[in-house]
């Protein structure tokens, strides 16, 4: 059990504007080592499969749950664009959320400790990275020039010391790393035991790989682009859920003038998945992957995109251009983008018209 008088603040910091989004098909028993950072938050839980399976939750938590039945009847024809039997059914959360930040975690992830042996809370890490800005266009070799206890070296432009706003906190994992199905294969016993006490922003015009079991955003800055895909039942991948939407997030924040950060918090990724499983879901992922980084890299947004749904329809256009040459499983994806966008402006109507202050980059 994690010791919360060293680690919590006496009030919480955002406790009234974030919350935190669960996927899962399982009880939360995870919630209980969760318990000293996460009970003054308020949870939205996601239950995949089964609507009629009954998801225990430990006491004292606030929180609300939605299964299939719910998402179906609030989103009516437009749920179709929420993918079933697969995590990325948790980006739901994102779109009923009406907080200004959003912490989401796997329920196989656990409360890891750095190298002192103290307890990480990861929560109040992604905020501090959230709440600093980031540096996307000249890169520090002093790693976040805004962590206490670092500055801007010297040769950092002054006039680029004042940052971009943070979107996206991209957390990382102790133990299990996330590897893919031909890499766990051939490491099978292969463990992440590298701390490293680093948080970088991710430099504009550069790709990465986003995981979604340790993610933090500004669902104000970037929420709409949070879209994790048409994955899992029904659908010829998976696996590729975050991945995708991170390739979307950061071609938009590169746009817009936002920034990506990636390194701390740490937590304990505590279960591998059967990597037989993951190569089924995977393959096509694979071989399309080197058609898809190309794409992302090659995306171009004109200078009248200056909201992020109007950004997301835009890409929405040119994967369906270009990708769906590829397999008509982009030309399906490509509509189920413009759904995600319609359905997330009925539930959010006043984000509709929101416009990002900066100017497209």
């Amino acid at each position: 059990m994690a010791n919360p008088s060293s680690s919590v603040p006496a009030t919480p910091v955002l406790k009234d504007e974030l919350d935190i989004v669960i996927p899962t098909i399982r009880n939360l028993d995870f919630l209980e080592q969760w318990r000293p950072f996460f009970q003054p938050y308020h949870l939205i839980i996601i239950q995949d499969g089964d609507p009629t399976k009954t998801i225990n939750v430990p006491e004292g938590f606030d929180y609300e749950l939605y299964n299939r039945n719910d998402i179906n009847r609030i989103l009516g024809p437009k749920a179709s664009c929420i993918s079933f039997k697969d995590s990325a059914c948790r980006c739901f959360g994102y779109m009923v959320s009406k907080k200004k930040y959003i912490y989401t975690i796997d329920d196989d992830c656990f409360v890891a400790k750095d190298p002192s042996g103290k307890e990480i809370n990861a929560l109040q890490q992604h905020i501090k990275n959230l709440l600093s800005p980031s540096s996307p266009y000249f890169f520090n070799t002093l790693y976040d020039p805004y962590r206490e206890g670092t500055d801007f070296v010297r040769g950092y432009p002054f006039s680029l010391r004042g940052g971009a706003p943070t979107a996206v906190s991209h957390g990382l994992w102790l133990n299990i790393p996330d590897y893919d199905a031909p890499t766990q294969l051939v490491k099978p016993l292969e463990r992440n035991t590298r701390y490293v006490d680093a948080v970088l922003t991710i430099p504009k015009g550069t790709l990465f790989p986003m995981c979604g079991m340790n993610l933090a955003f500004n669902r104000e800055l970037i929420g709409p682009a949070m879209y994790f895909g048409l994955m899992g039942d029904g659908q010829p991948i998976g696996r590729y859920d975050d991945m995708w939407a991170g390739w979307c997030t950061k071609v938009i924040c590169d746009h817009l003038g936002l920034g990506v950060k990636t390194g701390l918090p740490y937590i304990w990724h505590s279960k591998a998945s059967n990597p037989f499983v993951n190569l089924r879901k995977e393959y096509k992922g694979i071989f399309w992957q080197e058609e898809l980084i190309p794409f992302f890299q090659s995306v171009s947004l004109p200078k009248d995109c200056t909201s992020v749904q109007q950004c997301y329809i835009e890409i929405s256009k040119q994967v369906k251009a270009k990708l769906g040459k590829v397999d008509d499983y982009f030309n399906k994806l490509a509509d189920a983008m413009v759904t995600w966008i319609e359905a997330w402006d009925e539930l959010n109507p006043s984000s509709s018209a929101t416009v990002h202050n900066g100017a497209a980059k």
